[in-house]
């Protein structure tokens, strides 16, 4: 008998043939000018229909939104046919997409920015991290905070990006909110020193989340719209005063949207999932109403674990993804796994993309 793991399960209204989803991964590929996908990303994710959801890259919904160097968007029509021709790819192969909607706030540099604007954020604090330019790897620009009149104008962009991701084809969306983003950024304490109707307490804190949700929502419904957010998270040097406390109102806020998943990253963002004292995952789980998606350094048998136990409904992987296209059905199989090249991870063509080997691939050898 199969594990849960391998069985199909419906998250919201997206019927899903099992539980593996493919986590979303920047890989730096489209094309910088034109923020277009291009015919190896179309082969790339049908590569990887084997798993129950595939969640797309980080896909930005605005000029604006940008903050790497190729990464792709969803506010133009020529990015909406390059999609569409993923997403067309994808369902012939009998599989599920979502695409991502990304806004990276501060984690940008002026290079990458409209007329080489700075940056925005909810308050003008730079990120000491870097950022992946033409040139490479560069420390990200001072961003100007956000004033309040252009809150409305943000939520806008999340919808235009959101209707256009319906005309590519998508099955749904997921809603960006975590690893120090814009929307994580509006959260958090160390980075939101507004003292407007967007910063302060919680509820102002968690606003700019919660208006975007109930935009995009009523563009999908929620039963076609995720959201990912990571609590615990250092990701892109962002830190809260009382993550826990922030994130308990914050999931609880969520069930009045009846969304199709939360997607939590349980720990640091690709790092450690140990958790400091008073912060808890199980509380969050425990609160949210709707289906939970577990992402973090997940094995084959934590994800088996976590399922069957009822701690997660769904398992999204990340980086094994990478390596290893038929991921779900090596996983079912317990397969050995491709090793992945980080050299390849962002940036460059098809190697290290779409050449990594499946099963079939090995056996026909």
């Amino acid at each position: 008998m199969s594990a849960k793991l391998f069985t199909p399960y419906t998250a919201g209204s997206i019927e899903m043939k099992n539980r593996v989803v493919m986590a979303p991964l920047t890989r730096n590929r489209a094309d910088n000018d034109t923020g277009e996908v291009g015919q190896m990303h179309v082969d790339y994710y049908a590569q990887r229909a084997g798993a129950g959801l595939i969640i797309t890259e980080a896909t930005q919904i605005s000029p604006e939104g940008k903050g790497y160097f190729q990464t792709p968007g969803i506010h133009t029509d020529g990015q909406v046919a390059a999609w569409k021709k993923v997403t067309d790819a994808v369902h012939a192969e009998g599989g599920k997409i979502v695409l991502q909607l990304w806004h990276v706030g501060r984690i940008s540099h002026t290079s990458l920015q409209p007329e080489g604007n700075a940056p925005v954020a909810p308050s003008a604090i730079a990120a000491d991290v870097k950022t992946f330019t033409a040139n490479g790897f560069e420390p990200t620009s001072e961003p100007r905070a956000l004033r309040t009149e252009e809150m409305p104008r943000v939520v806008a962009d999340y919808v235009h990006a959101a209707e256009m991701a319906k005309k590519a084809g998508f099955d749904g969306v997921e809603v960006h909110g975590a690893n120090g983003y814009l929307l994580d950024q509006f959260l958090k304490t160390a980075t939101n020193k507004r003292d407007d109707s967007y910063g302060g307490s919680v509820e102002n804190r968690a606003r700019l989340l919660m208006e975007v949700l109930e935009a995009v929502t009523k563009v999908w419904g929620g039963d076609r719209t995720g959201l990912r957010l990571s609590p615990f998270s250092p990701a892109n040097g962002i830190s809260d005063e009382d993550p826990q406390e922030t994130f308990e109102y914050v999931v609880r806020e969520l069930n009045r949207f009846n969304l199709a998943y939360l997607h939590l990253v349980e720990g640091a963002t690709g790092g450690s999932r140990e958790l400091e004292e008073g912060e808890s995952l199980a509380s969050l789980r425990k609160i949210f109403e709707g289906p939970y998606m577990a992402n973090n350094g997940y094995d084959r048998q934590m994800a088996i674990d976590a399922v069957e136990e009822g701690k997660a409904d769904l398992v999204a992987f990340g980086r094994p993804y990478i390596a290893n296209p038929d991921l779900a059905e090596r996983l079912e199989r317990d397969a050995p796994l491709n090793e992945g090249d980080s050299d390849t991870y962002y940036g460059g063509g098809r190697e290290g993309y779409t050449d990594y080997p499946t099963l079939q691939d090995i056996a026909a050898q």
